[in-house]
């Protein structure tokens, strides 16, 4: 199901589709290899910083009691 706002949207891509002639591209001729292989490398290195800061932030932490005790039935305290 969509969401009522984006129906408008699915409801114009045909018409805007439509009105685009093919071949109207200009200067979207074939990468040079330099530029693709840079292009690679920078999506690599996003994604790994994109996996990278989940695990950091998806760690648990483990924080020391304050008073010295152990607390067995009380999740987070020790």
């Amino acid at each position: 199901m969509v969401p009522p706002g984006n129906i408008l949207l699915l409801l114009l891509l045909p018409v805007a589709a439509a009105q685009m002639t093919p071949g109207s591209c200009s200067g979207c001729g074939p990468l040079s290899l330099p530029l693709l292989a840079g292009l690679v490398a920078a999506d690599a290195l996003v994604s790994l910083l994109i996996v990278a800061v989940v695990f950091v932030c998806a760690r648990p932490r483990s924080r020391p009691t304050q008073d010295g005790k152990v607390y067995i039935n009380m999740p987070g305290r020790g």
